[in-house]
């Protein structure tokens, strides 16, 4: 079993940037992947980024690429989301997932949750 749990989002406005951090829990496989999603009010979960943990290879969304970086660190257990340039539409419930096999964009891919942080970009 894994856990996750997501810290640092905010009240933010619009150019600003935040750093979203993942903390995870129990047994990691290399075979995992880490991703984040957003999900705004009236709207579907989408993805936005994600990285395996054993290689670092990434993967991200062409709504954010550019503006978000996604990293882990081993040693912490911890899953980061660097964004930047931060739009108005960018305001969501910003969710951190764990993958038991690999990289993925959908969200059925994903076995393990975090219950989500607020990011609000202000115009």
């Amino acid at each position: 079993q894994v856990q996750l749990a997501e810290s640092g989002g905010g009240l933010v406005q619009a150019g600003g940037s935040l750093r979203l951090s993942c903390a995870v829990s129990g047994r990691i496989f290399p075979s995992y992947a880490m991703g984040w999603f957003r999900q705004a009010p009236g709207k579907e979960r989408e993805f936005v980024a994600a990285i395996g943990w054993s290689d670092g290879y990434t993967v991200y969304d062409d709504s954010m690429k550019g503006r978000c970086t996604i990293s882990r660190d081993s040693a912490k257990n911890t899953v980061y989301l660097q964004m930047n340039s931060l739009k108005p539409e960018d305001t969501a419930v910003y969710y951190c997932a764990a993958s038991r096999f690999g990289l993925g964009t959908m969200r059925t891919s994903y076995d393990f949750w975090g219950q989500g942080t607020q990011v609000t970009v202000s115009s």
